[in-house]
């Protein structure tokens, strides 16, 4: 696989529609490419829909959208599309927080309404890895935000969410930088819900587990 077809071929490692070998050799390409890594990060909620839709239709029906080449290049248009806007979001941001300030305990009042995020922490005994995981429900399922410690890098690591009747999803992954124990946070999704979720656990790209986070009794 040459350099461009690397960078090309960050859609379909998050689509999950690579072979193994092609899962594997992109993998080590993550090591060194800051830029896959965030776009897999980005992609991850585009492919926990695709992975429900997939789930909700018959096997004797065919699906209407297939992950293919102009689907995966229409996906990096939107990171892209995304990534231009966002300077401007940044300002309207700025003024949005102008008027919260201002608007004080109203505008509290109004927040309370929202769902409550969740937050666990574990540490490893065997690894010596350090996680906090944040998770909220949204419509589409679980927005996620994890926090790592891990100084045993260079690697590339996957957030796994383990569902109550035994099923997979992989939330997120990043690049675990050489001998480095500082914070790393990265943010993803899952199609499944809270409640839906047994645990989460950090793992290698290789399948070694790392720490392993349960959800709250009733979350």
């Amino acid at each position: 696989m040459r350099s461009l077809e690397r960078h090309r071929d960050v859609g379909a490692y998050a689509l999950g529609v690579l072979d193994e070998a092609e899962a594997f050799r992109f993998e080590d390409h993550l090591l060194q490419c800051p830029g896959c890594t965030a776009r897999v990060t980005e992609l991850a909620p585009t492919a926990r829909q695709l992975l429900l839709y997939r789930r909700a239709t018959p096997r004797f029906v065919t699906p209407v959208a297939r992950p293919g080449g102009r689907l995966l290049d229409l996906l990096l248009s939107v990171v892209a599309a995304r990534r231009r806007t966002g300077r401007r979001r940044m300002l309207c941001a700025a003024a949005a927080s102008v008027v919260v300030a201002l608007a004080g305990p109203a505008v509290a009042l109004h927040a309370r309404g929202g769902p409550t995020p969740v937050r666990v922490t574990a540490t490893d005994e065997r690894s010596g890895v350090w996680a906090r995981l944040t998770t909220e429900d949204r419509t589409w399922g679980s927005g996620v935000e994890l926090t790592v410690k891990d100084g045993a890098g260079p690697r590339t690591c996957r957030l796994i969410a383990v569902g109550r009747d035994g099923s997979e999803e992989t939330v997120t992954s990043w690049r675990v930088p050489r001998h480095d124990a500082r914070p790393n946070t990265v943010r993803g999704g899952a199609a499944l819900h809270p409640e839906e979720i047994e645990r989460y656990e950090v793992r290698t790209s290789g399948g070694e587990h790392l720490v392993t986070l349960h959800s709250p009794p009733g979350g």
